[in-house]
């Protein structure tokens, strides 16, 4: 069905990453038939292609309650902990109203404007400018901003990514990505887990005991079988991350219309991605904690490994579309007492007692509004009035 307008373009989105969704949880049973026909292969050298694939269907029909329960315990787990494993690897921590009354009310102005639930607020200690919300309902729903954003953007460009934040919390994007990271990450670990195996020797039993020689007649099909299994787990595991990056690129879009719905303010959305811009990273975040972010400076080796459309492409359609202007990128200014200085050298200024750039003909140790004017400005006397060493009396 065709979509028209900022919300149908949201549900069509959410049922896209449903789907997506449901594909990449199949992906798992895909590693498991993988998984037991390489053990197959392996552990039946003399058998046909056809006997080892229908040993490990039969596999796969055993374990299948076990990879599904299994999965759905590292959901559950990623449900209660995810934050607090976010926390500890961005070293977030959650502020009040006292601590940082700024940001919390421009965020909690945000959430009274539309009646949305206002999540929790995070900050990161980090120079990097960047921010991301995390969480699966509205008692989890939390948004972390960076130390480096909150010193980088005026009130106006806050408000922005507050707003482009919130839109993800509103569209559901966040509970999606969770999820999508969760899922995909037992397919990493799985598939990783397989490779060590078989790259060390290792030799995999049959779940679905011993059979007969006689199904084993015309062998030669072990090798085919191990290829095969490879290839299916490399697919999966590539598959599962395109549908990741695919699940974050769609959404940011969607965001940045969504902060200037918010906030009427295309303007303010645009100078804030052009800070952002090339200064977002997190060093010791994780490639799925940085698909969360407002922008993710890492590329692949292609355009469709990278998680976020360019901040060009994304300043383009608020132009396009929002009417904004876009001011180019922007170097971020320098703090004066910071510029031009080497560390150690003692400040500059009309106190200190080192030449002044352009004064050569002051002398060191001569310098400030009360010091000796030089000999070179005859309109100033060259010693004090009440200076009476001539004999002169200073008293009328």
């Amino acid at each position: 069905m065709a979509a028209y307008g900022l919300y149908t373009h949201i549900q069509s989105n959410r049922r896209r990453s449903i789907a997506l969704l449901i594909g990449l949880f199949f992906l798992v049973y895909v590693l498991v038939f993988a998984g037991a026909l390489l053990a197959e292969a392996m552990s039946v050298a003399d058998a046909p292609l056809d006997y080892l694939v229908q040993a490990a269907l039969h596999d796969l029909r055993i374990a299948a309650p076990v990879a599904t329960v299994g999965t759905i315990l590292w959901v559950l787990i990623a449900y209660k902990f995810h934050q607090r494993m976010i926390d500890a690897v961005t070293g977030a921590h959650q502020v009040t109203r006292a601590e940082e009354p700024r940001l919390y009310n421009l965020l909690e102005n945000l959430c009274i404007s539309r009646g949305i639930t206002m999540p929790s607020l995070r900050i990161a200690e980090d120079d990097a400018l960047n921010a991301f919300a995390t969480g699966l309902n509205e008692k989890q729903y939390s948004i972390t901003v960076t130390r480096g954003l909150i010193g980088a953007l005026n009130d106006a460009e806050m408000e922005a990514v507050l707003g482009h934040e919130l839109t993800h919390i509103r569209n559901g994007d966040v509970r999606m990505l969770v999820i999508a990271v969760v899922i995909a990450g037992v397919i990493s670990f799985f598939g990783e887990m397989v490779f060590r195996l078989f790259f060390q020797g290792a030799r995999f039993g049959g779940l679905g005991g011993r059979r007969s020689n006689d199904d084993r007649k015309g062998g030669g099909g072990a090798a085919i079988a191990i290829v095969i299994a490879l290839v299916l787990i490399v697919v999966a595991w590539l598959l599962s991350i395109v549908i990741r990056f695919a699940l974050s690129r769609r959404r940011e879009y969607l965001a940045d219309a969504g902060a200037v719905e918010l906030t009427k303010n295309p303007d303010a959305m645009i100078t804030a991605l052009r800070k952002i811009e090339n200064r977002g990273e997190l060093a010791s975040a994780n490639s799925s904690v940085m698909e969360m972010c407002v922008d993710n400076p890492r590329q692949g080796f292609s355009d469709i490994f990278a998680t976020h459309p360019s901040v060009d492409a994304r300043v383009e359609a608020l132009v396009k579309f929002a009417g904004g202007h876009d001011p180019g990128p922007i170097a971020l200014e320098t703090p004066p007492q910071e510029e031009g200085q080497i560390e150690g050298e003692a400040p500059q200024g009309p106190w200190s007692t080192e030449p002044q750039p352009g004064n050569a003909a002051q002398a060191p140790g001569s310098q400030g509004p009360w010091a000796p004017a030089p000999a070179d400005k005859p309109f100033l006397p060259n010693r004090s009035p009440l200076d009476d060493s001539t004999g002169g009396s200073t008293s009328r």
